[in-house]
């Protein structure tokens, strides 16, 4: 089933539901890349059809609603208004838009952070499951460095260098060259300079749902001076604060030398994630 939803900038994203159960908010493509594009994507070891074999790993027993929201901002870059608020309403939309007034939801790196923001600005969510990305000590200054150089790059290129659309989730930072739009590079760059008042351990109080954070064992990137001369370290955090966070209420899992383009990988999740929705839901 196919509809759509009204985000907070007027722009519609496509919205597609498959299976029944508990609602699940998908943050994924549904649909398979094709072409160019997905050579180019598995080049870099990422899956052209992940969304899909997610969606399709998890709709036998819940109603997955998935919607393309990193294809959706780099279609439609909110260089000014990319914020953990806005990020959160255009959720809470797309569930009022579904009729799923409690619901799951799982994201996977930048989209993890957006399932913390939101977790604290709803009382919605039936449970959270962050993906390379950790809820406490999270890379967030780091992060704004990258991003600023991005932009600063993405600024000084030249217009003919922009012509091919790429997610984050396709880059390696420290070794290609910038085709994004200054459009679609500043939105991360107001994303992260919103958070960086934000305290990831602060908040965790009021997080009283079921959750679930994991990372691959090899997810850190060093990158280059050009890119801000940072370590943007994944793992790190989460295997540091393991006990605090089990003490919270958090279930850890650490996955065995993936890196984070691994560890998002269809089969990778869906190991870790369906078994503990299953516990979770069988209670």
């Amino acid at each position: 089933m196919m509809i759509s939803a009204k985000l907070h900038d007027g722009s519609i994203i496509p919205i597609e539901i498959k299976g029944s159960g508990p609602n699940l908010l998908l943050p994924v493509n549904p649909h398979p890349i094709e072409g160019d594009q997905a050579e180019k994507m598995r080049k870099w070891g990422a899956d052209p059809a992940l969304g899909r074999n997610l969606i399709d790993g998890l709709s036998d027993k819940y109603r997955v609603i998935a919607f393309d929201y990193e294809g959706h901002v780099q279609a439609f870059p909110k260089a000014e208004t990319l914020t953990p608020h806005n990020i959160a309403t255009d959720f809470l939309t797309i569930a009022d838009t579904t009729n799923a007034e409690q619901f799951v939801y799982y994201g996977y790196s930048w989209l993890a952070l957006c399932g913390l923001q939101l977790a604290i600005r709803t009382s919605r969510l039936s449970a959270l499951i962050m993906g390379g990305f950790p809820p406490i000590d999270g890379p967030y200054q780091e992060m704004l460095k990258v991003t600023n150089a991005t932009y600063q790059m993405s600024v000084e290129a030249k217009p003919s260098s922009k012509k091919q659309q790429t997610t984050s989730e396709e880059i390696d930072w420290s070794t290609v060259e910038v085709t994004l739009s200054t459009e679609q590079t500043k939105q991360f760059v107001t994303l992260y300079q919103s958070l960086q008042d934000f305290h990831d351990r602060e908040v965790q109080s009021r997080i009283s749902i079921p959750r679930l954070c994991f990372a691959g064992t090899a997810d850190k990137i060093e990158y280059g001076e050009r890119w801000g001369g940072v370590e943007v370290d994944i793992v790190g955090p989460l295997m540091r604060n393991q006990g605090e966070l089990e003490a919270l209420g958090w279930a850890v899992h650490v996955l065995d030398g993936l890196d984070h383009t691994q560890a998002m990988q269809a089969n990778h999740v869906l190991s870790v994630i369906c078994p503990w929705l299953d516990t979770l839901f069988s209670k």
